[in-house]
Order: C-alpha cells, then sequence, then structure tokens
C-alpha cells in the first residue's frame, strides 16, 4: 500500500501510522491506551485493502476510514468505534463549514444519527453481519425489546417538548415520508398527552382533497395525488383559522371510489384542552397552514433513521425500510401487490424529495421510528419476491429505478437470516401498523 487519495483528489504517500494514531486517540478518549491493539486493528485494515478486487488502485481516505469503523466494530472495541465514529461526522461538519454535531439542524440530521449510531454500538448492531450473528446467538427477543425502548425513549422526548410550550400550541402537525409511522407515532403521543390533560381532535386532511377533474396530473397524464397542490389548500386554513376562532367547521367527505368531494363527514369544533392535530405526509409544507402564527404550531418528522452497513459499509437506506413496510401493509391492507408498490414507489420518492425532505429542518422535533429487528421479519414477508424481482427486470431499461431498488434490498436480505414469529413483535409496536395484529385501531 504506497498511495491514497484525499479528499481533494490529491495523491499522496500511504502513511498507516496515521490510521494507528487515530483509533489509539479514540481509544484514549474512552480509557484506552494499548497501542499493540490499535496495531492489530491497522494490520486488519491494511489487509482488506489489499484484498480489494482492483487491489493496484489507490484507495480512498473515506474507504480507509469505512474500513476502520468496521475492523474496530469486529474485534469488540464497540467504545472505541462509537468515539471515532462521532470523530468522523464532527471533522465533516467542520469540512463542510457547519455546526457542531450536536446542534445541526441541515437536511441531514446529524444529532440523530449520533444517537442511532451511539444505540447500535451499545446494542451491538451495527452492521447486518451484527444483526446475522444476533439471530444466530438467540438474543433476537433482546434486540426487539431494546429496539422498543428506543422507540418509546424517542416519543417521551417527544411529548416533553410539546408540554415545555404546551400553553402556545394550537395545532400538532405529525409530518414524514411515506411509511415512516406517522399514524402509531400520533396515537401513541395522543395518550401521553391524554394522561396530561390534552386531547388531540383530528383533522383528516384526506377529506380535503380536490376533486378528481381538479387534480394535478404527472407528465404521463395519471392523477398525482403524492402533491400537496392535490389537496385543497385554501379550505384547510379557512378551516383552521376558524376553529382556533372558537367556531365550528363542517368538515367535507372525500369518496375515493369516485374521486369528489361529496357532502359533510363530521362537524369538528375545539373544546377546553383541546389541540388540533394534522397528520399527513405534507404537514409542514407551507401552504397548508399560511394563515397560522408559527408560535401555535408543534411540528413532528418522523424517519427510519437507520445506521446500519452493509457487508460493504454502506448504510442501509432510510427509503428502501420504508419501501418494505409499505410494501406489507399494500399487501396485506390494500389488495395491492409487492410488484405494484416497487412498480409506483419512484412517484413517492420524487414527491418525497420535492416537498417532504426539504422541510425536515421546520421540525420541533424529529422522532427515529427505525426499529433495528424489522429487517429479518420483512424478509419472511417479501424475501421470495425480491428473487423474482430482479430476474424480471434485469433487462427491462424502461425500469431501471425499480431494478436498482430490489438489487439492493435483495443483497440486504442476502447478508441476514429470516425471522418467521412474528408473535415476537409487541401489540402496541410501531411494527403491527404494517404487519398487522395491532392493538390499535387504524
Amino acid at each position: 500500500m504506497e498511495k491514497i487519495i484525499k479528499r481533494d483528489g490529491r495523491i499522496v504517500p500511504f502513511n498507516s501510522e496515521k490510521i494507528t494514531m487515530a483509533i489509539l486517540s479514540a481509544a484514549i478518549a474512552v480509557g484506552g491506551r494499548d497501542r499493540r491493539t490499535a496495531q492489530k486493528v491497522t494490520d486488519d485494515v491494511i489487509v482488506r485493502l489489499e484484498s480489494r478486487e482492483n487491489p493496484q488502485s489507490y484507495p480512498t481516505v473515506e474507504e480507509v476510514q469505512d474500513l476502520v469503523e468496521k475492523c474496530l466494530i469486529e474485534r469488540g472495541h464497540a467504545k472505541t468505534a462509537k468515539t471515532y465514529i462521532i470523530y468522523r461526522y464532527e471533522h465533516a461538519l467542520k469540512r463542510a463549514g457547519k455546526e457542531s454535531l450536536t446542534y445541526s439542524s441541515d437536511n441531514i440530521p446529524y444529532h440523530k444519527l449520533w444517537l442511532a449510531l451511539s444505540w447500535g454500538v451499545n446494542n451491538d448492531c451495527v452492521s447486518l453481519n451484527q444483526m446475522r450473528q444476533i439471530i444466530e446467538e438467540r438474543r433476537y427477543p433482546e434486540l426487539v425489546m431494546a429496539s422498543e425502548e428506543f422507540y418509546q425513549g424517542e416519543l417521551d422526548d417527544a411529548v416533553r417538548l410539546i408540554l415545555e410550550r404546551i400553553n402556545d400550541i394550537k395545532i400538532i402537525i405529525v409530518s414524514g415520508p411515506s411509511s415512516s409511522g406517522k399514524t402509531t407515532t400520533t396515537i401513541k403521543i395522543g395518550q401521553r398527552l391524554k394522561k396530561e390533560g390534552y386531547s388531540l381532535v383530528s383533522l383528516n386532511v384526506d377529506n380535503y382533497y380536490l376533486d378528481l377533474k381538479d387534480q394535478p396530473r404527472d407528465p404521463y397524464g395519471d392523477h398525482d395525488y403524492e402533491t400537496p397542490q392535490a389537496i385543497d389548500l385554501e379550505l384547510i386554513n379557512r378551516h383552521l383559522k376558524t376553529l382556533l376562532d372558537g367556531n365550528t367547521v363542517q368538515v367535507p367527505y372525500y369518496n375515493f371510489k369516485t374521486g369528489n368531494r361529496e357532502g359533510i363527514s363530521e362537524e369538528l369544533s375545539l373544546g377546553e384542552n383541546e389541540i388540533i392535530l394534522i397528520d399527513s405526509l405534507h404537514g409542514m409544507f407551507d401552504e397548508m397552514t399560511a394563515g397560522i402564527n408559527e408560535e401555535k404550531k408543534f411540528k413532528l418528522y418522523i424517519e427510519t433513521l437507520s445506521q446500519i452497513k452493509d457487508r460493504d459499509s454502506r448504510f442501509i437506506r432510510w427509503a428502501d425500510i420504508r419501501m418494505l413496510r409499505r410494501m406489507v401493509r399494500d399487501m396485506q391492507f390494500r389488495n395491492y401487490s409487492p410488484g405494484q408498490t416497487l412498480a409506483h414507489w419512484h412517484y413517492v420518492r420524487r414527491s418525497e424529495l420535492r416537498y417532504i425532505i426539504p422541510r425536515l429542518t421546520q421540525a420541533h422535533f424529529i422522532v427515529n421510528s427505525f426499529l433495528a429487528y424489522e429487517l429479518p421479519l420483512m424478509k419472511h414477508r417479501l424475501g421470495s419476491y425480491f428473487l423474482a424481482f430482479t430476474s424480471e427486470l434485469k433487462d427491462a431499461t424502461e425500469k431501471d429505478d425499480a431494478f436498482s431498488r430490489a438489487q439492493r434490498v435483495e443483497e440486504i436480505f442476502r447478508q441476514i437470516p429470516v425471522w418467521t414469529d412474528e408473535s415476537i413483535v409487541p401489540g402496541k409496536s410501531l411494527l403491527r401498523e404494517f404487519i398487522g395484529g395491532s392493538e390499535y385501531s387504524y
């Protein structure tokens, strides 16, 4: 190993001592001082660099650092790995001229990612390989319990922030991309608030869709329900103001079979200690609540912030996790096949990237809804489908997007065992929103 490619593209001499010192520095930060152990990890890294598919090419700094993380974790140095990971994130932020990890409010929620990484290191679950070991060692029930406790902690933190502003808040907005778990999160937060003497009054945004003749269409002429322009934003605003003024509104009824608003679904008003709830993909779209003072809103954003890596040190994509959830739910509750969900997913992602994800920075709190134990269960439900998808879509050039997603998921499933016993999932788990059998009514 003679050269290495720096981030700015320069090729410089490779110095293994820098790797050893970086590892040792991370170890010292958590009470370790064994240089020989740091050297052994360095040796592991070099062996893996030399066994790459193309060992004649020069490695990049990022490639080396990915391997350091992997080797530390596989050798059992979890605390050192955790410190090293934090060090990488901090320096990445500094290079980009951003705030520190703890306080960043960029589109990438660094603080939440750090918490997810920290949890993964503490629970020996930062890679698919470790997930496989957990199942093989029969520690999967422990992973289920730890994952559920982490999510419950997220909810507790969200409610604590709401209660700090409870005298000003009139509307709670729950937003986030498809299948992130907004509905269950909303139910659980509502239950916690009820114990404090407050109730959520839901304004069902689905009833405010425009009639089919007024719906926007995509470039192929199909009606595009994924865009906020498909909703009567003006009417929602008017109803919100009316409710906050202490008056009653007549909420329309939208018939999805006919594609039209037909009559009234309910009359709605606010009582004492009641707060309007907006649970919607587009809840944080500015025009939806444009006429309401910002001080009266509390915005929650839900996302599956997984920090688990595959065998090639690539993070599992959040959108792929959500797609699996939606496939299972569509198949079980909507008579929609996994293949149809896969084919439609690029429309979902287009809308998310355009209208939902850019508004993440507006959130007052982000709830991480990823459950580290869900992938082996998803393999049980969907594994056979993805074997067929990759074969069917391989030569369908017009479906490159679906093929690449199917390929990624199949590779994830290859690296983990299946778990078939769904009784291990608690009845009030967020995952039940998708696999069924929940104690909640949706």
